[in-house]
């Protein structure tokens, strides 16, 4: 049996795997749930009552998040400009240009070749926008340049290329790929109410909306009954109007602020909620500002549950630092869980003016609605000159990081900066995004001299075990994280999704204390923790995976319900009947929800997933395939492909299949990878030296490629066997690649063997020093 191993992928629900299927890879998404009762109305039948709101909303972001292409909505020039190409294989220049009314574009397609291709949609304004091509399948695709709308002062009015290095049409960001597609990508929360309608039979769309942009019915519901409220209440005056209460007015949703009275309280530097009430608010506002999956169309506002519509992604090194600062695109939700901000109440209509989707108030004082003057606007608290930019409170506490080339955003976890973290473990230094001729050990000696009193090292002393996690680590040092994990999990000093993130690292490290920390995390009110538990529980011995995880295919929250049981199918071979019919109606629900995103290839690849679990391969080989023909650039279904191959003793066509996958995406370092060790399973290893080569170089980092690499070479290209090895080791410092390389050495009784030996003997215990030197002297 291959090594199980796991590889989040951005656009994926994370969850796990185990060892049942080696190479086979967990996406959930996205599952059809129920119809709203109400119906969409549109914005202009809000104007009436609503003209303020309505005005605000007029060219702001969420008017603007799409239109169709015209003279009002297009900012770009379409008079025959032109940007050079950035592919090496074309000196040909990119031109935007007019036909009457219409904006057309004269690219490169699919094909390799230059065509005309007109703009249907515009996408966004501000600091950058950018435009989509309508195809008549239904496709609707982002092209890969934008319009830079910034002033020309400030470096904007011109045309630039978001992805300059994805210019192959394997690749997955090449605008005509899903990784630029609107239908499946974007539409949810550019639009509104939007059916994506996708038909597998005829591989097309015909996506709708009821309103091209983010409108009203986007945040408040579907109006129907509110507009039903209205004109009754005209004439009624009782509390409730056709059993409709009055204080939704038609609306099942509580928008209000959370906190309606902030006050002062003992010597507190900051006013404190009177009362923390329940809100919506955030739930809503969530829905879109947030980097997460969907996982199916159920009101995840109206069920309190932000996983019963979604799947959040947590802390994880893909889309944060260690600290919890944003590193990937994550779209404020998972930052804003971290704050003591949101931990007292605040709610985003306490800053945003929620129909401008501007700031309430000037950026100087706005943080002063809570934090008080005397205390946070002086040189005694931020050190800084008066009216520097040193002196607002967002460059230390909300630093930007930019995207998109241009588009600088806020940190929205309002982190107190550690320059003695950064020093330390290597995670943003604020200070340095001002200071950039300086370095972490002078910002650290400046905020210790003025804060020594600080705690804030010691309240994030999560960080330090964080960043442990993805170093290569003895057992010593691996039990000693696992304990550290255990210890987060359970500290409610800490936020919410902290803790469901340290039980997500426990996957790759395990003993008592986590499985204890696993066991009353399922436990626990909020969702994201117990979902944290789930994939901690992956490597979990079977029978204390099920009796920890199999309450929670009866968990409230869809997304909980359908991860457990994903976890737990691959425990299906042993499970007793009553368990399988204890399991089956959440793995229903599972296999619903592929059927959604039939339009990607991870939704048949999960579907084959589930089948290859039950040991039903041929329905396992069919959904894959169908996987394989839907989206021919994805990897992960031709690993799983080969991997059924394998297990019914298939290898020829196990290699096949890795071919085909190697040819489809010749940048994916895993395919060759594989297709080495399916040639050594035939005892090829000629040919599996010269794939786990190319995987090396693909993958320059991995040290397990080198690892195997260098044992596949050791009967042909001794020396370069002795090379590959010393690399693993140099990238991993994991005793285990300096013992294989050392054992090989000494069984050939290189010259090498003893320099070997001296190296490895302070890693590795004396026993096994001396039966390696005693082979030597033989």
């Amino acid at each position: 049996m291959l090594n199980n191993f796991l590889e989040h992928y951005f656009h994926m629900i994370k969850s796990p795997t185990n060892a049942y299927f080696g190479l086979l890879f967990l996406v959930l998404n996205t599952f059809i749930g129920q119809s709203f009762a109400q119906t969409f109305v549109g914005s202009k039948a809000c104007i009436g009552c609503h003209e303020k709101a309505y005005q605000d909303w007029q060219g702001s972001h969420h008017d603007m998040s799409m239109k169709h292409a015209d003279s009002k909505s297009v900012l770009g020039d379409f008079n025959n400009a032109t940007l050079a190409t950035q592919d090496k294989k074309s000196d040909k220049l990119n031109t935007f240009f007019k036909k009457g009314p219409q904006f057309w574009v004269n690219i490169k397609g699919e094909d390799g070749k230059f065509h005309d291709y007109q703009i249907k949609y515009t996408f966004g304004y501000e600091p950058l926008q950018q435009y989509m091509v309508e195809f008549d399948d239904g496709r609707v695709q982002l092209i890969p340049f934008a319009w830079d709308s910034r002033v020309k002062e400030e470096g904007g009015q011109r045309w630039f290329n978001l992805y300059p290095d994805m210019t192959e049409k394997h690749q997955e960001f090449f605008w005509t790929n899903t990784g630029q597609n609107w239908n499946y990508m974007c539409a949810d929360c550019h639009s509104t109410n939007v059916d994506k309608n996708f038909d597998i039979k005829t591989d097309s769309y015909n996506t709708t909306f009821s309103e091209i942009n983010v409108a009203c019915e986007s945040c408040h519901g579907a109006a129907s009954e509110h507009l039903t409220w209205a004109k009754q209440s005209k004439d009624k005056s009782e509390n409730t109007i056709n059993n409709m209460p009055l204080d939704g007015k038609g609306f099942s949703r509580v928008l209000s602020k959370s906190v309606q009275n902030w006050q002062a309280k003992g010597n507190k530097k900051t006013l404190t909620p009177k009362s923390i009430e329940h809100s919506q608010q955030v739930l809503v506002c969530a829905q879109c500002h947030s980097r997460r999956t969907q996982v199916s169309t159920n009101d995840h506002v109206k069920s309190n549950a932000f996983g019963e519509r979604y799947l959040l992604d947590l802390v994880s090194s893909t889309n944060y630092h260690p600290d919890g600062q944003v590193y990937n695109e994550d779209f404020v939700y998972g930052s804003f869980l971290q704050s003591k901000m949101y931990k007292n109440g605040v709610v985003c209509s306490d800053c945003h003016n929620p129909h401008t989707a501007q700031l309430k108030l000037p950026i100087e004082t706005l943080c002063l609605q809570c934090h008080q003057s005397d205390n946070y606007a002086s040189t005694q608290h931020h050190k800084h000159p008066e009216s520097s930019t040193g002196a607002q409170c967002v460059n230390c506490h909300m630093p930007e990081t930019t995207y998109m080339e241009i588009d600088a955003r806020r940190d929205h976890g309002f982190h107190i900066p550690t320059p003695n973290l950064a020093q330390k473990l290597g995670t943003p230094d604020t200070c340095l995004s001002c200071h950039e001729n300086k370095d972490s050990q002078w910002s650290a000696s400046k905020v210790n001299a003025w804060y020594p009193k600080s705690t804030v090292e010691t309240e994030k002393d999560f960080v330090a075990v964080f960043s442990a996690i993805n170093l290569a680590l003895n057992e010593q040092q691996l039990q000693g994280v696992s304990s550290e994990l255990s210890r987060i999990a359970q500290t409610i000093s800490y936020a919410g999704i902290i803790r469901a993130s340290a039980l997500t690292k426990m996957a790759s490290v395990s003993n008592t204390n986590t499985i204890i920390a696993i066991a009353r995390a399922v436990k626990n009110p909020d969702e994201n923790i117990r979902l944290g538990a789930i994939e901690g529980a992956q490597n979990m011995a079977a029978a204390e995976k099920w009796r920890i995880l199999s309450p929670l295919l009866n968990d409230k929250v869809l997304s909980v319900r359908i991860n457990a049981a994903f976890t737990l199918t691959s425990l299906w071979q042993n499970l007793s009947v009553p368990q399988k019919e204890q399991l089956t109606p959440a793995l229903n629900e599972y296999i619903e929800s592929q059927h959604f995103n039939n339009d990607r290839s991870f939704s048949h690849s999960n579907r084959g997933i589930i089948a290859a679990y039950q040991g039903q391969y041929d329905q396992a080989i069919k959904a894959f395939k169908q996987g394989i023909a839907i989206e021919k650039h994805f990897a992960r279904t031709y690993l799983n492909l080969s991997q059924v191959y394998y297990q019914r003793g298939e290898n020829q066509k196990s290699i096949e299949i890795l071919q085909q996958g190697k040819s489809a995406n010749p940048d994916d370092a895993s395919l060759p990878y594989n297709l080495g060790l399916a040639y050594i399973r035939v005892q090829d290893k000629v040919k599996a030296a010269q794939a786990l080569a190319i995987a090396t170089q693909l993958a320059p980092q991995n040290s397990h490629y080198f690892y195997v690499y260098g044992l596949s070479l050791e009967q042909q290209k001794p020396s370069a066997a002795y090379g590959a090895l010393y690399q693993a080791f140099q990238l991993s410092n994991n005793p285990q690649h300096l013992y294989a390389l050392c054992d090989m050495q000494v069984r050939h009784k290189s010259g090498l063997a003893k320099q070997c030996l001296a190296q490895l003997a302070p890693l590795v215990p004396s026993n096994v020093m001396q039966t390696l030197r005693q082979q030597l002297n033989q």
